[in-house]
């Protein structure tokens, strides 16, 4: 059995190397993981329940109880958004996790076997991605009914036709390889090569895709949700908030501008995060 694979990707070291002379990356990298640090440890160091209510003090501004303020409803600001970082992030990571898995499937099947199940898939793609994606999602939750699980089910099947071309389209490029060659004559399986040595050395630009999916992902939540078609209140997402202060954005815009500016910071973060390892990873910057 070929145990050798072909080494055209950078090893860890090497990539992590690379990665922390972009400074901009680097700081993306720990904005992210305060981020997640902050949503693991809400329960712990925010001020309030996301749910507890100051009836007294409904629509305040910042204050020494309460330092971003409160809703309409007098509940805190500052811990609903510390709050709705689990579920913006949840958005994002499982429902890019479920476009990973479907879509690297999907497309190292259609790049490995090529002919007509290649043609098969990739035209029901072409098919698939003749609806615009945000209507799709759309039309996803709607049919599923408002709700998180829901809300991550629409945006997951979603994004499943760009991560399939660029896992057909990287496969392609490393399909005829002398290592690849070596394994089918020496009969091995074709799941076996799939999975032990196309999959690792084509995953490269799917990593990056997934890296700046995340934060599309999270985007796209946060338009169902403020649309009414993703989480449903109590429920504190950074889009449902936004969506809840829009008849107040006159009166007390803070209301809408603090979680527009929590979407802002992730999704920036992953994003240049993405460019980071993009860099880091494309074998022609080796030195």
């Amino acid at each position: 059995m070929v145990k050798q694979r072909h080494n055209s990707q950078s090893g860890l070291p090497e990539i992590w190397r690379r990665l922390k002379k972009d400074k901009a990356a680097v700081i993306s990298m720990f904005v992210l993981l305060a981020i997640i640090l902050v949503a693991v440890l809400a329960p712990l160091i925010a001020p309030y329940g996301y749910e507890v209510q100051d009836k007294k003090h409904p629509m305040e501004g910042s204050s020494r109880a309460h330092l971003l303020g409160t809703d309409r409803l007098g509940r805190d600001i500052l811990s609903r958004l510390l709050y709705g970082a689990r579920y913006s992030l949840a958005m994002g990571f499982i429902a890019t996790a479920i476009s990973a898995v479907l879509g690297i499937i999907l497309g190292s099947v259609a790049g490995y076997y090529g002919g007509r199940i290649d043609n098969l898939i990739m035209r029901f793609l072409d098919i698939y991605q003749g609806i615009p994606m945000i209507l799709l999602t759309v039309t996803l939750a709607a049919v599923l009914g408002p709700s998180l699980r829901n809300a991550i089910i629409a945006l997951g099947v979603g994004f499943v036709p760009g991560t399939a071309r660029l896992m057909r389209a990287s496969i392609l490029t490393v399909r005829e390889k002398e290592y690849i060659e070596a394994a089918k004559s020496v009969n091995a399986r074709d799941a076996y090569n799939i999975i032990k040595h196309i999959i690792p050395n084509a995953i490269a630009p799917v990593i990056v895709s997934i890296t700046m999916g995340i934060g599309n992902c999270i985007m796209a939540g946060a338009q169902l949700s403020f649309v009414g078609l993703g989480v449903q209140a109590p429920i504190p997402e950074w889009g449902a908030m936004i969506s809840d202060a829009r008849n107040y954005m006159r009166g007390n815009p803070t209301l809408a501008l603090y979680p527009g500016i929590c979407i802002m910071l992730t999704v920036l973060a992953f994003n240049l995060l993405g460019d980071g390892l993009r860099d880091a990873m494309d074998p022609r910057l080796k030195n």
